[in-house]
């Protein structure tokens, strides 16, 4: 109240014989208001001997005897207590007495009717507002803290058994989850050591049979006893000799460190491939037609390995392939397709096919089930997929690469 009786005093406005004619234009004191309000705020002006000069309507009701010094005061009207402030005022040696009151129950509706509505809403918004900016600097900062545990999150996904080397990266990795990666790692270490070392002990066992399976074929071919005798020793030996042959592959080819990949042309590859098998597919009456629909198709592969992928995948049509029937071989730029007219696989079995050691029933050799196994193993570690589909009749098998982009392409081209 001293505040506003104060600021209220000072916009009082005098006429040229310094006697108080009104108040000038205040935006926070406007006059309606003393008229509009008369029985809630009021004004008056005494000069020195408490007379009074100048008044509102409400203020001459008040009693005749106010005390005229710089203080508080409270008057009662009609029941209604009056809260009031005195202020003096000097102009031209003369004081006057400014006094300023506003009743107890218009300040407590204003209090209870607006003001307090308006700062439960500003809390509201207020509280609204600040839960928004905490929870998007909350995202963002949870979001730049754990891109490292994302990335590592994702290099896990990506290590597979051709890629046992891989390790997940440490640097500004919180180190909360620190312990957790180094753990992880040190599995990584084992499993790498442990398969490392059955791939090692599986080609030295291949090496090692393949010596006395060597000595014992020369052994049986100078053997001068029963002709048929001999035949189904040398048969089971050949047998024996595939299936050592076969696991040496598998060792080679499941260890992907190996590999050297250099540009490879795919019509080239499957020419090859035919004329390795070309003897097979004259016993078997069996012919091989290609259809590429590109003169030079180039695939990023280790080369050694893209062939015994294709001679695996020919061979095997070839044997599943009826006499007088042809094995086609469709080349596309991302795809080799290799079928046959046999009699197929039952649909139960398509999923375990590419399983090692088993083996289709209509087969006309005794392969030890082992080089579709190896075809899958290549086609990983190039990052391919391998799958197979009854073509009815026969059977389909299909290898396919990634979608290139123009810049890789061109790589490849170079």
């Amino acid at each position: 109240m001293m505040d506003r009786a104060h600021n209220f005093a000072s916009q009082l406005r005098f006429d040229n014989n310094g006697m108080p004619v009104g108040f000038k234009g205040n935006t926070e004191h406007p006059s309606w208001l003393y008229d509009s309000l008369s029985n809630e705020t009021a004004y008056r002006v005494l000069d020195a001997s408490s007379h009074v000069v100048l008044a509102s309507a409400g203020a001459k009701n008040w009693p005749p005897q106010t005390e005229l010094t710089q203080r508080r005061f409270a008057l009662r009207l009609n029941g209604v207590l009056y809260d009031g402030a005195s202020v003096p005022v000097q102009k031209e040696g003369k004081t006057w007495f400014v006094q300023l009151t506003v009743s107890s129950q218009i300040i407590e509706f204003l209090h209870q009717g607006f003001a307090l509505p308006f700062i439960k809403q500003g809390v509201i918004t207020f509280s609204l507002v600040l839960l928004v900016v905490f929870g998007a600097c909350a995202y963002i900062t949870l979001a730049y803290s754990l891109r490292p545990l994302r990335k590592a999150s994702v290099a896990a996904a990506h290590i597979t058994p051709q890629s046992l080397d891989g390790r997940l990266d440490v640097d500004r990795v919180p180190a909360e989850i620190m312990p957790l990666i180094y753990s992880f790692n040190q599995t990584l270490n084992r499993l790498e050591t442990g398969f490392k070392a059955q791939q090692a002990f599986l080609a030295k066992a291949a090496h090692e049979l393949k010596t006395p399976l060597t000595l014992i074929r020369a052994e049986v071919e100078l053997f001068e006893g029963d002709i048929s005798f001999q035949e189904q020793l040398l048969a089971h030996i050949n047998h024996l000799s595939r299936h050592v042959q076969q696991l040496l592959i598998l060792a080679e080819v499941s260890e992907p460190l190996g590999y050297k990949p250099a540009g490879v042309n795919v019509n080239e590859a499957v020419q090859d491939a035919i004329a390795y098998l070309e003897k097979i597919a004259m016993e078997a009456d069996v012919d091989i037609v290609i259809n590429s629909k590109h003169d030079m198709i180039i695939w990023r592969s280790d080369r050694g390995a893209f062939f015994t992928l294709l001679k695996n995948i020919i061979e095997n049509a070839i044997q599943h392939a009826p006499p007088g029937t042809p094995v086609f071989i469709d080349i596309d730029r991302d795809n080799i397709s290799v079928r046959d007219f046999g009699p197929g696989v039952a649909h139960e079995q398509l999923d375990i096919l590419f399983t090692r050691f088993w083996r289709g029933a209509h087969r006309r050799d005794h392969g030890a089930g082992l080089g579709l196994a190896i075809c899958q193993e290549i086609a990983n570690a190039h990052g391919w997929t391998i799958v197979a589909e009854n073509a009815l009749p026969g059977l389909m098998i299909t290898v396919r690469r990634p979608d290139l982009t123009e810049h890789e392409s061109a790589v490849i081209r170079n």
